[in-house]
């Protein structure tokens, strides 16, 4: 820490209890001045020799024929008031980062300026200030961390200005050339573990490119705002840096912001901090993580945060969606309200993500391009819509463990990523059962509903061996995945798909609705849920299909494959014919009795063809969620 001494005389400055202070001299005083609770018992001429305020002060008390002056709003207080006073006696003071401001702004209230002296106090601070305290990185954070105390006047003095266009400049300045010391915590460095030395054996470490970032955590919330922005408009940091530097204030300054929510200390402060840090955020994309973002717009829930720092977080997020995890995104909504999750917020960010493409589109049909017909294309790439539609299946599967989330809500925004596409359903399947298992007591209409949202040609095997023992499931769902899992087994075969019966086609063809033969089952007796029984038989013969396919593909030599292929397909279409185990399916006449289904069912992927068919139909369910 840079320092300077004034005067060369003893310090005879003496306490007297706790409120004063007298000069140990030969001479008695001649003037009490009151600054503050604190009496200093002084001469008048080494004052007034170098204090123009005094002089007009003193001439006041003359006229009053009274020996005190009262200073009751002098900056600094009394401790920046003996300093001035010690200067006048030529006593030995000492200045340095933590006292030079308030000395400053004393000096220029009493007015100790060159036209009373030359070489007066004020004139002596300014040289320190230009010659060692804003050449120096850390005293000139100190000493802007002192100006906080001495407004108005550190601001008309342009000491605030000088020690913000100090740190900014020092923080801009190429890291090969910062020899001066820092704080740096937050990563361990090399020299800790006793590495990096240079050949002599001298310690030598690289300056990373953040090394101002926790010095400047130390600021105040105005102070730092201000040194942020200059050094943004200076254009020298990297975006990077400065979204590292935000984030270091963010966990320093706002106690549980890691948690997301801010539940303690001055909520005004806090609800400032947010703000500025929003607002500092640079435009770029990619400049901070999807995390700290949603970090932010957590706290800022939690604090109440305006409505424009809120939108400007959730298009900020829209335009990174793929880079968020599953728990990110669990925001957890008001207290007051029904849900757990606040689904609504997340709703708006993913359609600010899929807005992307159509501001893309919107903007292209207003250049020239468009007109001589050709098409810019969309900006999102397949593997970023991919990314966050598995996203969103993984959310769904989270939030649905509320019980007072609504279909709706599910539904919405699961509808809003359906135009995404990906190669497997697993996870929606996953994220339905879930809800079906959360939710037993909603209709059978709602369960339709939700079921339309999943394609069964996109299960994995696993996960159509799951859905058809999934005792949740509509009974037109079981029987369409089993269509499914018998067209893949034909075509992993080399066959041709099995003929149907008329009623499964219809299923699968759409036209179960509106077709009422004897071959075909009410819209009711589709949706309902289908009964263990069913459930365990449909079980044990597509384990049995799946069976025969891995026996057959093992038997490579002769006509082995084909023959056991064929003798599976060809047990697979007799299963689908058997009326009596589907006569509830396709049979208008047995009249499928209601089952309201359990809460679980067997885990995804029992494909033992033993475990299946020995499983009770009821007594033991595992959830694949």
């Amino acid at each position: 820490m840079k320092f300077m001494k004034l005067g060369s005389k003893p310090d005879s400055f003496q306490t007297d209890g706790n409120n004063v202070r007298y000069v140990s001299s030969d001479l008695s005083t001649d003037i009490v001045l009151i600054v503050g609770d604190v009496k200093f018992y002084l001469h008048k001429f080494p004052l007034l020799s170098k204090s123009a305020r005094l002089q007009k002060l003193v001439a006041t008390t003359n006229e009053e024929n009274t020996d005190e002056v009262h200073i009751s709003d002098i900056p600094g207080g009394p401790a920046a008031f003996e300093i001035c006073a010690k200067f006048c006696y030529g006593m030995t003071v000492t200045l340095n980062a933590y006292n030079v401001v308030a000395a400053r702004c004393a000096a220029e209230y009493l007015e100790m300026n060159e036209t009373m002296e030359r070489g007066n106090l004020i004139y002596k601070i300014d040289v320190f200030l230009s010659s060692s305290i804003f050449r120096s990185w850390k005293d000139s954070i100190i000493a802007l961390q002192t100006t906080k105390f001495l407004l108005p006047l550190s601001e008309d003095l342009k000491v605030v200005s000088s020690c913000i266009e100090s740190i900014a400049t020092k923080a801009c300045v190429d890291v090969s050339k910062v020899d001066w010391s820092y704080t740096y915590n937050r990563k361990k460095l090399p020299e800790e573990n006793g590495n990096d030395l240079n050949c002599n054996g001298v310690r030598n470490r690289l300056v990373p490119n953040d090394w101002w970032v926790e010095d400047l955590c130390e600021l105040e919330n105005d102070l730092y705002k201000r040194v942020l922005m200059n050094i943004k408009n200076k254009g020298i940091v990297s975006n990077d840096v400065i979204g590292e530097a935000l984030k270091a204030y963010a966990y320093r300054r706002l106690h549980g912001f890691s948690k997301g929510t801010i539940q303690s200390g001055d909520m005004v402060k806090h609800r400032s901090i947010v703000d500025a840090i929003v607002w500092l955020l640079p435009a770029e994309k990619g400049s901070v993580s999807c995390s700290f973002l949603l970090k932010l717009l957590k706290a800022s829930i939690s604090l109440d945060l305006g409505e424009m720092a809120k939108g400007e977080l959730v298009r900020r997020l829209g335009q990174q969606l793929e880079e968020a995890s599953v728990h990110d995104l669990l925001i957890r909504a008001p207290e007051d309200g029904a849900t757990m999750y606040d689904v609504n917020t997340v709703q708006k960010i993913v359609q600010e993500f899929l807005m992307q493409d159509q501001n893309a589109e919107i903007e292209s049909l207003e250049t020239r391009h468009e007109l001589l017909g050709t098409r810019r294309p969309g900006i999102l790439s397949d593997a970023s819509k991919l990314m966050v539609a598995k996203l969103i299946d993984g959310y769904l599967a989270e939030i649905s463990k509320d019980p007072n989330l609504p279909l709706s809500n599910f539904v919405d925004l699961a509808e809003m990523v359906s135009g995404i596409s990906r190669p497997a359903h697993d996870g929606l399947y996953r994220a339905i059962d879930m809800y079906l298992k959360e939710h037993p007591g909603i209709s059978k209409s709602e369960r339709k509903r939700i079921c339309k949202l999943m394609d069964c040609k996109k299960l994995s095997v696993d996960a159509c061996m799951h859905a058809v023992q999934n005792e949740r499931l509509p009974l037109r769902v079981v029987v369409q995945v089993l269509f499914f899992e018998q067209v893949r087994a034909a075509a992993s075969s080399g066959s041709s798909t099995p003929d149907l019966p008329k009623g499964i086609k219809d299923l699968n063809g759409g036209s179960h609705g509106s077709s009422r033969s004897a071959t075909t089952n009410t819209e009711e007796e589709w949706d309902a849920v289908a009964t263990a029984e069913e459930l365990k038989a449909l079980k044990g013969e597509l384990a049995a299909l799946r069976l025969g396919n891995g026996v057959g593909v093992s038997e490579r030599n002769g006509d082995g494959k084909s023959n056991v292929d064929k003798a599976a397909i060809s047990k697979m279409k007799g299963l689908l014919k058997s009326k009596n185990i589907f006569s509830k399916l396709w049979s208008s006449k047995g009249g499928q009795g209601e089952n309201s289904g359990s809460d679980s069912s067997d885990s995804l992927g029992s494909a033992n063809p033993e475990e299946v068919k020995s499983t009770p139909s009821r007594n033991r369910r595992h959830s694949v969620s």
